[in-house]
């Protein structure tokens, strides 16, 4: 069988793409995802109306709940050797990808990415390395020197990047293959790059003769995207569609624009050594289904109707106002202006002898039904049980006096669905720093430096080059490092562990030293805890010179200390004082 020219491969991957697109529209995904994104934004409504509309954002406040939970915090990535001789590495490696998160300013990225996967349903990142270098002249005099008649001048290459980076991808600008049900089972996998024409025709990554044919399509955003975009004359505000076809059954890659008939690179094997950049986040699984579900899409109708029955509360508190009924020929001027005046016990004048009854009366007013109110709360409750996020978690008392076993209750039921959402997150974030690593591991040159935090908080920088990183490592997360910190809880649970191992300082058998100093630090946030510690002074009697702890009789057996001789850590009145300013921290701290 012959092997199929450039223009069928081009021509086979340009309609899975159409295919995909015309799936996901029919599907109604695209759609759906515009909906949910207007609705978190408080755009509930399809259409304008010359009434008052009322929009009670709970879909806004809902995600902002779970988001924080999940991924406010700096993960605390470790890294485990998956062999005895990678040991060593593995400690440099998990300094390098801490502070990677940090310097490369991968959160922001990764938290755009979270808010997707709990708006949308799921949420892409793209993993890659960027190199980047630019040639410079020396210094000024040579640039002075080159100016000159027959001057020259030596320029040199400086590297401007050489890292790994991470991005967002839009969840409209990631296209898969329509018969998959997850990623393991896709077949390929391709991305849609909205780039100015000019930046793509100066691009020398790209084929010259390709770059040269592509014409202007359109303007703004892409048009599957948004709106449809009109074409334009004008090429320096002209944009083009380039895609990044990834074909994971041949393990290759590939990139074209529409409006050129040609590769702008031809199909070669993927340059990372675990295949495709791309990695999913996804929220609710649905049964043989690829896309995953929201946290919105499942409160969507409850929304809705949150919003019409506070319309209607509003429409019929308008119809409320107090509105009479008078005789016009029995009021003048003046007294018609007191009538309608809002201030108090003012006289108003009537002319003749009617019965003030038949005069003023006032207009039967509709009375708001109280229905309505506790309808709201109804359904308020509904949109807490479909979401998992109690009143709790919002911030607001409830209404409902309930106890503290009740209310703990409560919330370690909320909790285990934020538990299941942080197990997923915790786990993109490992699968994120593998990739990153794999990345330096395969394409870093010359050396590099990270800062790490020493024993004592202080920062210390590590040079390292792809050497120092080779090797098979597992990535794990930390639990909770990337959740709020909590610092009643922390200081608390420092009191607990100085109450829990009382009676063994008592009994000596606890270093009370490393005690506080563990204490200081990981409850009070103290960096160099070592410089608040005091050594305990010698005993009576005792010789300041010789070694703590060994004792001074040759004779006496080994294991057994003479009468006077120091203990290890402190005294218990030491670590009594210890207990008391811990729970004086603790009490101004509450």
């Amino acid at each position: 069988m012959a092997r199929p020219s450039n223009v069928e491969v081009l021509g086979r991957y340009r309609k899975r793409v159409e295919v995909a697109k015309n799936w996901r529209r029919e599907e109604g995904y695209d759609d759906t995802w515009h909906r949910l994104i207007d609705m978190y934004r408080g755009k509930q409504y399809e259409y304008a109306s010359p009434e008052d509309r009322m929009t009670v954002n709970i879909s806004f406040s809902t995600v902002n709940v779970i988001a924080p939970s999940v991924a406010v915090n700096y993960p605390k990535i470790t890294v485990n050797a998956a062999k005895p001789e990678d040991a060593p590495r593995a400690i440099i490696t998990e300094a390098v990808i801490n502070y990677w998160w940090k310097h490369y300013k991968v959160r922001p990225q990764f938290r755009r990415s979270v808010k997707d996967f709990l708006i949308v349903g799921h949420g892409w990142l793209k993993c890659g390395y960027r190199y980047v270098e630019e040639a410079k002249v020396g210094s000024d005099d040579d640039i002075n020197d080159a100016q000159a008649p027959g001057g020259t001048s030596t320029s040199t290459t400086v590297v401007i990047e050489d890292r790994p980076f991470v991005e967002r991808v839009s969840v409209f600008d990631i296209f898969v293959d329509p018969d998959a049900t997850s990623m393991e089972d896709a077949r390929w996998i391709a991305q849609r790059i909205k780039r100015p024409l000019q930046e793509v025709k100066t691009d020398k990554r790209y084929l010259a003769s390709t770059r040269s044919e592509i014409s202007v399509l359109g303007a703004g955003v892409s048009t599957d995207r948004y709106h449809t975009a009109e074409k334009v004359v004008d090429e320096d505000q002209g944009y083009v569609e380039v895609w990044e076809f990834y074909d994971i059954v041949k393990n290759t890659m590939c990139v074209f624009a529409d409006g050129a008939d040609a590769f702008l690179v031809k199909p070669m094997p993927m340059p990372y050594t675990f295949g495709h950049p791309f990695l999913m986040i996804r929220n609710y699984d649905v049964p043989d289904q690829f896309y995953p579900m929201g946290d919105l899409e499942a409160i969507e109708p409850m929304q809705r109707e949150l919003n019409e029955t506070r319309t209607q509360m509003m429409n019929h508190r308008k119809r409320y106002a107090r509105k009479y009924l008078f005789r016009e020929a029995s009021f003048d001027t003046a007294g018609r202006g007191d009538l309608e005046s809002d201030v108090d016990n003012v006289m108003v004048k009537v002319i003749g002898d009617e019965p003030l009854s038949n005069v003023v009366v006032p207009f039967p007013s509709v009375m708001t039904p109280p229905e309505f109110y506790n309808q709201s709360q109804m359904i308020q409750g509904d949109v807490a049980n479909v979401s998992g996020v109690s009143e709790y978690q919002r911030g607001a008392l409830p209404e409902i006096r309930r106890t503290a076993t009740e209310a703990s209750i409560v919330q370690d039921a909320s909790n285990a669905r934020a538990a299941d959402k942080l197990a997923t997150i915790e786990g993109a974030i490992a699968l994120v720093a593998h990739n990153l690593v794999a990345l330096a591991q395969e394409f870093m040159t010359g050396d590099q430096v990270a800062r790490v935090v020493g024993k004592d908080g202080a920062p210390l920088w590590v040079t390292f080059d792809a050497d120092y990183i080779k090797g098979e490592f597992d990535f794990d997360v930390e639990a909770g490092s990337t959740q709020p910190n909590n610092e009643s809880f922390r200081r608390q649970s420092a009191l607990q562990l100085v109450d829990a191992l009382a009676p063994f300082a008592q009994a000596g058998v606890i270093n009370m030293e490393k005690l506080a100093a563990r204490v200081m630090q990981f409850g009070f946030g103290i960096k160099d805890p070592e410089s608040y510690i005091m050594a305990p002074p010698p005993p009576p009697g005792a010789d300041p010179n010789a070694p703590q702890g060994m004792p001074q009789d040759p004779n006496a057996p080994q294991g057994m200390q003479p009468q006077g001789a120091p203990q290890q850590g402190m005294d218990p009145a030491a670590a009594a004082q210890l207990a008391d300013l811990i729970h004086q921290h603790q009490q101004s701290g509450a």
